[in-house]
């Protein structure tokens, strides 16, 4: 993978994985312009991008605005879409906005970049909780789609906006359905984007949390090894058009999580 002097433009880029992301990439020479609206809620950070400052190019403004994306998709090689709305609990007090950022700015992207830059290519941030309660295990990508809350819905559809504009336009996109994913930059003040920065942050107040019984098995991803496969779903054609889940190659109980922490 040769990202050197390519124009990468990174939605959500002063958030958790999109600031590793900008890292790696300003590291490997790539010309970076990250947009972000930097709204609290949604976890986007300027201390995330410590370091790199002046290195990229940061446009304070949110994806939900056509306008400002019209602008800043054109001319660039790479467009890695990772902003959204992650709350599973906000999106079902407030699902109107989480319907807007995570569903209607998904396709006034798409449409930004058919008009302006057809030639992009684009990796989409998805989710694996989609999937809802698994029929089988382990989950495949051929799994039947059951979201158990409105940010789910929305995030299968900004999957499926993607992936019709790879069909019917050529609009070059590739999925990464993630999963709890971890490392430095993740936010733990509140659970927002995953119970484990909760726990983290409770591990060192020194305070106790709920294992939920302890049980259940889960996946972790290191940041870094999303940033790999995020970077390795850009490089290469024959991803295109294609939904990829991404996780470890190992399972952990909450319980062991929790001894671990």
């Amino acid at each position: 993978m040769d990202f050197a002097d390519a124009n990468v433009l990174i939605t959500g880029g002063a958030g958790f994985i999109g600031a590793n992301l900008a890292r790696r990439l300003v590291n490997e020479g790539a010309d970076v312009t990250i947009i972000d609206s930097l709204i609290p809620e949604y976890g986007g950070n300027l201390a995330n991008l410590e370091g790199i400052r002046d290195k990229i190019h940061l446009n304070i403004a949110d994806v939900r605005d056509p306008h400002a994306m019209r602008q800043l998709v054109q001319g660039r090689d790479f467009l890695f879409n990772l902003a959204g709305q992650t709350s599973h609990m906000d999106s079902m007090s407030d699902p109107f906005t989480d319907l807007d950022i995570n569903a209607k700015a998904q396709l006034s992207i798409l449409e930004a970049c058919r008009a302006q830059n057809p030639a992009v290519k684009i990796v989409f941030a998805g989710t694996r909780q989609i999937y809802g309660r698994p029929d089988y295990l382990p989950v495949d990508e051929a799994h039947p789609i059951r979201p158990v809350d409105i940010n789910g819905i929305h995030k299968v559809a900004g999957e499926w906006y993607h992936t019709l504009y790879t069909t019917v336009y050529g609009v070059q996109s590739t999925v990464l359905r993630l999963t709890n994913t971890y490392g430095p930059c993740m936010r733990i003040k509140d659970a927002r984007q995953t119970f484990v920065g909760v726990w983290v942050r409770l591990a060192l107040e020194g305070k106790p949390f709920e294992v939920w019984g302890g049980q259940q098995l889960r996946d972790f991803t290191y940041v870094d090894d999303c940033v790999d496969a995020i970077l390795l779903a850009a490089a290469h054609p024959r991803a295109n058009g294609r939904v990829y889940n991404l996780g470890g190659d190992s399972v952990v109980s909450l319980r062991e999580l929790a001894d671990l922490l």
